[in-house]
């Protein structure tokens, strides 16, 4: 069993199931697992699902099965036990009420009767002043009487911790270096909702006492949240945790990333067909700036080399140009089964296979997925580059392309080509390739004066799959059908 100590590494990953399992908060998940797995800890996964009208048992199953493809496993939590649960917040409400007692008993926490419409009050009137907005005490120092009267009219108390005047609150974040909080902008804050919901800022600092975690590795946006937490941690007699806070994920505009930007969860990203490996690689550099110039990592890798004292301050950019990049990397390693699998969704979603396929259609099938290995960033582009061997119709990209086909030596080329493609015995790449020398021979015309016409009479585009590859699948039949059809788009027919 681990203890509390800070040779004994012990991190948490503690998300909301509020939704779909957002991209930021993965690389929140993958910073702890990297900080466990190197220095030999414990990472727990625990689901705080204190806020009822959110939370959906939907969205923890997608975060668990978000974790578990990205192949991040837990040693405690959810699904898996440990000497420390319960795991959800909600199961925990016991365990809460224990500590919430406690702190009434001593004075550090009291009953509110506040209800919203003062409490917006307060809050515009503060604001209107040029001041901080806080709660400034109302009920902290009620008599018998009033509080007999708040409970005759019905109003249902929240509970509020008594913040510690004119203290100084010292962070030392493994991020952001000591950051400093003056106690009095504070306000005294609400731990228990008036419904006996424990509140956040409250429950997180229990839970993470009480399940000893020495390491809190998370969103900066908690940094707000935190002299609160370290208020608690002393007020209940626990040791603080050590804090790293790390930076914001911007869009490529450099505003919070949001759905403007594109894909946001995990899920989508999974579903649009990249790579875990390509994910975790990303999010990795996200933040975090390995000591050398590597920026591909496999996680055996990233273990080794990540550390938080190289985790930056400053918001990290999401580039989607970057992810691709880094995703193709691995879709080229994939085995041709492998890439045949990333594919078949999207292939099937396209109409271009039905999943029951079997024998030489489904060998067919996977030689052509196999052709878009090296075009490709995620699986959800193999369609498209596949698209010739599947559609009879297709246009011009542009009108350069178009172009290409209105050259004085085109229909000179096209000509040959097809009178020569039939005579081709063995439809494979060696021939194709001896095809294309015997053309240029013919025409007495240099290769890519061969090569760019045909291309762009069987596919459309400039640029693409070799030739090679690409006719022996495709067969003569069809190979010749495009070419007919584009130089006829043109008014030539062949």
């Amino acid at each position: 069993m681990c203890c509390n100590d800070d040779d004994c590494i012990r991190v948490r990953f503690a998300p909301s199931p509020t939704g779909p399992f957002h991209i930021g908060g993965a690389r929140s998940a993958l910073f702890n697992w990297l900080l466990a797995r190197k220095l030999g800890g414990k990472m727990v996964l625990r689901i705080e699902d204190t806020d009822r009208d959110r939370s959906t048992p939907e969205s923890e199953e997608n975060i668990k099965a978000a974790l578990k493809w990205l192949g991040m496993d837990w040693d405690e939590g959810v699904d898996v036990g440990g000497p420390y649960g319960p795991y959800r917040q909600m199961e925990r409400l016991d365990i809460y009420k224990k500590y919430t007692d406690k702190l009434l008993a001593e004075g550090k926490a009291y009953y509110c009767y506040c209800t919203p419409e003062e409490l917006e009050a307060e809050r515009e009137a503060l604001t209107a002043a040029g001041e901080n907005p806080r709660y400034m005490g109302k009920c902290a120092n009620l008599t018998s009487e009033q509080i007999a009267k708040y409970e005759a009219e019905g109003r249902k108390p929240s509970i509020r911790f008594r913040v510690p005047k004119d203290q100084e609150i010292v962070i030392n974040d493994m991020v952001r270096g000591t950051v400093v909080f003056d106690s009095n902008g504070i306000g005294d804050f609400v731990i228990v909702k008036s419904d006996g919901i424990p509140t956040y800022n409250y429950a997180v600092v229990i839970d993470d006492a009480l399940m000893h975690i020495t390491h809190v590795v998370r969103a900066e946006e908690h940094l707000s949240n935190t002299p609160r937490q370290c208020l608690l941690y002393d007020a209940l007699g626990f040791k603080q945790p050590k804090f790293g806070h790390i930076s914001l994920i911007l869009g490529p505009d450099h505003r919070k990333m949001s759905k403007r930007h594109g894909a946001t969860s995990v899920d989508q990203y999974r579903q649009m067909g990249y790579l875990p490996a390509g994910i975790n690689n990303f999010l990795a550099l996200l933040g975090w700036a390995p000591v050398d110039e590597q920026e591909l990592f496999t996680m055996e890798e990233l273990t080794k080399a990540f550390d938080m004292d190289h985790v930056a301050k400053n918001p990290a950019v999401f580039e989607i140009k970057k992810l691709n990049w880094i995703n193709q990397h691995y879709m080229r390693q994939l085995s041709a089964d492998e890439l045949f699998e990333v594919a078949k969704p999207h292939m099937i979603e396209k109409g271009y296979m039905t999943g029951e396929e079997t024998g030489e259609k489904l060998a067919w099938l996977k030689a052509v997925v196999s052709t878009s290995k090296d075009y490709i960033a995620y699986g959800a582009e193999i369609p498209g580059v596949v698209s010739m061997y599947f559609e009879d119709e297709f246009d011009f990209e542009d009108e350069e392309t178009k172009a290409v086909l209105a050259g004085a030596t085109v229909p000179q080329v096209i000509a040959c080509f097809l009178e020569e493609l039939p005579k081709v015995e063995v439809l494979d790449a060696p021939s194709i390739k001896a095809l294309f020398k015997s053309i240029q021979k013919i025409t007495k015309l240099k290769g890519k004066d061969v090569f760019m016409p045909i291309r762009v009479a069987m596919t459309g585009k400039q640029h693409g799959l070799e030739l090679a590859q690409v006719i022996p699948l495709m067969g003569v039949e069809k190979v010749c059908a495009h070419v007919k059809n584009s130089m006829a788009k043109l008014g030539v027919n062949l």
